[in-house]
């Protein structure tokens, strides 16, 4: 309902500042719906664990499932190999951490590890005392997929043995997988030629907290930006069009059924995408170029332009929409803040802490001048040739 209600209220303020409706773009995926969970202690002492099942997470038996719990650590992936004999029949429990570093294990591959040893559920914990519960995706809806969930912190030290014993558990959840729709947008401001440069962010959140961080900071600097470059569009060489992606959370389903529309000619016409997720929460932006090595060259001087630090990390990240143009060879980029700063606010994205509290102005405003700057550049520019 949330998702509903922020769909709407980005098509009216789109209608609102453009003078036109956006294109609304149906996208069919695998939905799915939490029911009901539960993660309990059996032994030493019965104990019910807060907890909350990841997306995807399929159900259990009506009566659950009882294991031991295996405590993996971070969860290395050579650690899951090493000890696969100790992992299967087991409930795997690692550590969840900082999304937004160079080295970050993501979730998906430590639950890949777990499921790939024989575990049969996996618990992740949220490695920040305090700060409650985490949310997230775990399988790919696939039939071999293994029940997942997030637990605390305290929860953690609840199940942790003594004496080399492991604690035994009931996980249970009951979810439904049927199918749905759901509605990426687009809008688009012509340019001279048929070559555009695709500004994206994405709309659906989590269900803690306010999605404040990622992604309503995205979405805004997307609507500022494309409407304070609306006067200028006299200037357009290319297009500008703005897409905000659908899904994202679900393994960026929207953006990659975008683009995997797109005929080679279409791929063709875009120079490049700018994507902007979790723009503020830190002062402190980098953008990640995606292996594009003439990105980098490209942004810094517009980052001087526009009087704002930008750090450059040149690798393929699959953690947002820019992923998937770029793995179909459009030039793209990630715009994100507290990158290798863990002790920015960004610490409690996926958390109940992900609030707009944690955004200043300043920030916000910052990563608008860098965009404004970026895209002025792209769109003016007699050549934007960034995939050589």
């Amino acid at each position: 309902d949330s998702e509903k209600r922020a769909f709407a209220h980005l098509k009216a303020r789109i209608e609102a500042l453009f003078g036109h409706a956006p294109t609304v773009i149906p996208t069919p995926y695998d939905g799915w719906k939490r029911q009901s969970h539960s993660v309990r202690r059996l032994t030493p002492s019965p104990l019910e664990i807060d907890s909350l099942s990841l997306v995807w997470s399929p159900s259990t038996p009506a009566e659950g499932i009882e294991a031991e719990v295996i405590d993996m650590g971070r969860g290395e992936i050579a650690d899951f190999a090493k000890r696969a004999d100790d992992v299967a029949g087991r409930i795997a429990l690692v550590r969840h951490e900082y999304m937004f570093t160079e080295d970050t294990l993501h979730r998906r591959y430590k639950y890949d590890a777990a499921r790939g040893a024989g575990a049969v559920g996996f618990l992740i914990a949220n490695h920040i005392s305090g700060a409650g519960l985490l949310s997230g995706s775990s399988g790919r809806n696939r039939p071999d997929d293994i029940s997942a969930f997030a637990i605390t912190t305290e929860g953690t030290l609840a199940l942790q043995g003594t004496n080399g014993e492991h604690r035994r558990v009931r996980i249970q959840c009951e979810a439904a997988a049927n199918g749905d729709v759901a509605e990426n947008l687009m809008f688009e401001i012509p340019g001279k030629i048929d070559e555009w440069v695709v500004l994206s962010a994405h709309i659906d959140g989590h269900p803690l907290g306010e999605s404040a961080m990622d992604n309503a900071t995205g979405l805004a600097v997307a609507l500022q930006i494309a409407h304070a470059l609306l006067p200028q569009r006299d200037a357009f060489r290319r297009g500008l069009r703005v897409m905000l992606f659908n899904v994202e959370e679900w393994g960026l389903w929207g953006s990659a059924k975008y683009v995997e529309s797109l005929d080679q000619t279409e791929r063709g016409k875009i120079a490049l995408n700018v994507n902007l997720d979790s723009v503020a929460g830190d002062p402190n932006l980098t953008a990640i170029t995606s292996g594009y090595p003439t990105l980098g060259p490209f942004l810094a001087p517009m980052a001087e332009r526009a009087g704002v630090p930008l750090n450059i990390h040149d690798a393929l990240m699959r953690n947002s929409d820019h992923y998937n143009f770029a793995a179909a060879g459009i030039p793209a980029f990630r715009l994100v803040s507290g990158f290798n700063r863990p002790e920015s606010n960004l610490r409690y994205v996926l958390m109940g802490g992900d609030t707009r509290d944690k955004v200043t102005e300043a920030e916000m405003q910052q990563a608008a001048r860098l965009t404004a700057a970026i895209l002025m550049k792209a769109l003016s520019a007699e050549d934007v040739d960034l995939r050589s």
